[in-house]
């Protein structure tokens, strides 16, 4: 029987992996092969950042074509790459355009209400918004979407999951509403420990399977979020109100942050519901590595 042919990319992603693992043996190539996995999984992101500070060091005001512009035409370029090199699926594809969509309808209003603005100017611009904006929420669900697939993620014992929507949409729906009314962020920030404290995020950076508590997990991708904000405000392609250009980020956008990534993790178990378990698990040791599975 013919062997399915393995995509290029995933045959560079294991190449990269053995590199690894014949060099470096025990805990540190373990460590190594984790920081590695994390940095492939964030490639989208990552990509943006280094456009962010590419184009604030060589843009110059009087090209024909606005930086703004450039950041829309590069990170549309960037997703199209993505799918074409199979580094993303369509139906991750999906549900990461539905992140961006909700984020750019975030910003709509965020922009409306005085929370952040975008000081220059540009062409692909809505309601005051750049276009691109919506591709920097992109990232995160690409990042999300990926992290899942290439650790081989399993997550138990997880809620129910109309639970988990519920919870999402009334983070959601909060970012907004506490314009208005009362802010339950609180709230929202203890029925993240009470729903998802007994979650483990089970996954594979060599061949043992290692965990880490859900809620944790996301408090240290929300602290990475908060430097990736923190290279946008220093490189002034958006400020929030009252902030100079090299003033860090407040601390307390962390926990916006921390909030919005459950919204991104919930929108993104629509096409991942298979790495969610009722039940607590207890995945097994690996005898070798998958030439299916990403930089494993």
């Amino acid at each position: 029987m013919t062997q399915p042919r393995i995509p290029t990319t995933r045959r560079l992603e294991r190449f990269l992996g053995d590199l690894v693992r014949t060099r470096m043996q025990g805990a540190m190539g373990e460590l190594l092969m984790f920081f590695l996995k994390q940095g492939w999984a964030a490639l989208f992101g990552l990509l943006f950042i280094i456009a962010l500070i590419g184009t604030k060091l060589v843009w110059q005001d009087d090209w024909a074509l606005q930086r703004y512009d450039g950041l829309f035409i590069f990170a549309v370029t960037t997703q199209i790459a993505m799918l074409y090199f199979k580094l993303e699926t369509w139906d991750e594809a999906r549900v990461i355009l539905l992140f961006h969509l909700t984020g750019t309808a975030m910003e709509l209003f965020k922009i409306r209400m005085g929370s952040w603005s975008y000081p220059e100017p540009g062409l692909f611009v809505l309601g005051g918004v750049p276009m691109f904006s919506g591709f920097m929420y992109a990232s995160i669900g690409s990042y999300i979407a990926r992290v899942i697939r290439i650790f081989d993620m399993r997550f138990a014992p997880y809620p129910p999951l109309w639970v988990s929507f519920v919870f999402g949409a009334a983070i959601y729906v909060n970012f907004f509403a506490h314009h208005y009314t009362i802010d339950i962020r609180l709230g929202l920030f203890a029925a993240s420990l009470i729903l998802f404290a007994r979650t483990r995020i089970w996954f594979y950076a060599g061949q043992t399977p290692r965990w880490m508590p859900m809620p944790l997990a996301a408090f240290l991708c929300a602290f990475v979020v908060w430097i990736a904000e923190n290279v946008g405000t220093m490189t002034g392609t958006w400020i929030y109100a009252g902030q100079s250009a090299l003033q860090m980020v407040s601390f307390s956008k962390m926990g916006s942050w921390y909030l919005l990534l459950w919204v991104a993790f919930v929108t993104v178990t629509l096409v991942s519901r298979g790495a969610l378990s009722r039940d607590p698990v207890q995945p097994s040791v690996r005898s070798s590595p998958s030439a299916q599975e990403a930089l494993n």
